[in-house]
């Protein structure tokens, strides 16, 4: 395909942090990768460059964050020429392509959840995307129907399931008031704790516990965004310690 317009939408949800949503290139040089960096999104586009390196139409946009939090959010990339709008979750960013070419020359398949190993470095570094899609829409063609009904030609659906599974994980919500508290467990010579948290407040209590017979405590807070472990022990001189990270 040759195009000078593009548009391309499309719904996610994943708790990896790594992964290709869709990748398209061209033998001159042009290619398209939409894909999950450090549970951000990135848009890496180039719609062509010389040989003399003169023109350089590489282009990389980033936007979002936290996107590995298993909730859905949604994607509209609409291209006109080198005018790039870029929506993640109504949040529209808008920008301009590097080089001086206008259409987006695609030879190959464009693939969506991964890339096809090509043999250059870039493809055996990435991960597949592992999670859900719904609503793939490109250029007017509805992917993840077409998909589902086997229309599409020629295609490599792979290890696909037109379903979404949930995760295992029972996440819990506390506000400002709200504690939970379990019981403790005697006669035991370890102390092990261990959980995944997600929060705006700089500050905050995560965890505290008291040693039975007075022996002391164990705080881990939350302190100007840094992760603090506090241990107080009675019976030993050196009697506290702090760790932050």
């Amino acid at each position: 395909m040759k195009t000078l317009k593009d548009v391309i939408s499309l719904k996610f949800k994943t708790s990896e942090s790594e992964g290709v949503i869709f990748h398209g290139e061209g033998q001159q040089g042009d290619y398209i990768t939409l894909e999950l960096k450090k549970a951000k999104l990135v848009l890496n586009l180039n719609l062509g460059s010389n040989q003399l390196g003169s023109i350089y139409g590489h282009t990389s946009v980033m936007t979002g964050s936290l996107l590995d939090d298993h909730h859905w959010h949604s994607i509209i990339i609409e291209r006109h020429g080198r005018n790039i709008n870029l929506t993640l979750d109504r949040h529209m960013q808008h920008f301009r392509t590097n080089g001086e070419f206008d259409y987006l020359d695609l030879d190959y398949e464009i693939t969506f959840g991964g890339m096809p190993f090509s043999g250059k470095p870039s493809s055996n570094s990435r991960k597949n995307f592992k999670g859900c899609m719904e609503s793939i829409n490109y250029n007017g063609n509805n992917i993840t129907d077409l998909a589902k009904r086997k229309k599409l030609e020629p295609s490599n659906v792979g290890n696909l399931s037109f379903s979404c599974v949930e995760p295992h994980t029972v996440p819990v919500f506390f506000n400002a008031t709200s504690y939970l508290e379990v019981p403790g467990r005697p006669n035991q010579d370890l102390f092990s704790v261990s959980f995944l948290f997600r929060t705006w407040n700089p500050n905050g209590l995560l965890v505290f516990s008291n040693f039975v017979d007075d022996l002391g405590n164990v705080e881990i807070d939350i302190n100007e965004g840094k992760v603090s472990v506090h241990i107080n022990v009675t019976q030993v001189k050196k009697n506290r310690i702090d760790i932050s990270s």
